[in-house]
């Protein structure tokens, strides 16, 4: 395992027992793209087709160029999940699309390196997004979608409190390939008490 002593500026944005979430920014560059080729095989079948450049530093910079535009736009949020221990980089996770208005809602993506998998990191993350969504964010609802056969992200989804709602049919292209999703959501718990339905003989 290689070593990439994280020397940028950027706090940690949410901090949970074992991981942390924060921006990324250009000094990530050399673990972010060390993970992401050692996952290739475990990533690439759940994910949209890699450009040829995807690794390469100058289009790691464009992807940072446009982090840094959505962020300040208010319109997405992306996120490295890093190693209390040590600060590594564990994997990414992504609320974008973010709408406000009569809507106040945003959709959830993620990845997580392979060595990193199946030890609860991804789920204390997206815990900890939806705590930052609700609270400093005021989002209403959250909704992410997920292949039916990735039984892994359903298992993650359903342990952080979200709901199946849906079954979206050629909803994405993923690997090439235009494939069904399952749609998820979560509502904001302060919500739910409004959203209750009235009894019979309550009144608005």
């Amino acid at each position: 395992m290689i070593a990439f002593p994280f020397k940028g500026t950027r706090r940690p944005v949410a901090n949970g027992e074992t991981v942390f979430l924060r921006h990324p920014e250009v000094a990530d560059y050399a673990e972010w793209a060390s993970l992401r080729a050692e996952s290739e095989g475990f990533l690439r079948p759940w994910e949209p087709a890699w450009p040829s450049d995807d690794l390469q530093r100058p289009a790691f910079r464009g992807r940072i160029r446009r982090y840094n535009q959505e962020i300040g736009a208010g319109t997405g949020y992306p996120f490295f999940v890093c190693s209390q221990k040590n600060g590594c980089i564990l994997g990414g996770i992504t609320l974008g699309n973010v709408r406000k208005g009569v809507s106040q809602s945003g959709q959830i993506g993620y990845w997580i390196g392979a060595r990193y998998r199946d030890n609860g990191v991804m789920s204390e993350a997206l815990g900890l997004l939806c705590v930052y969504s609700f609270s400093t964010i005021g989002l209403h609802r959250l909704e992410a979608a997920c292949i039916p056969d990735n039984a892994r992200s359903i298992r993650i989804l359903e342990k952080t409190g979200f709901a199946r709602e849906g079954y979206l049919r050629s909803y994405l292209k993923i690997n090439g390939v235009w494939r069904d999703h399952v749609l998820y959501a979560r509502i904001n718990p302060r919500h739910e008490l409004a959203m209750a339905p009235l009894k019979q003989g309550e009144t608005a």
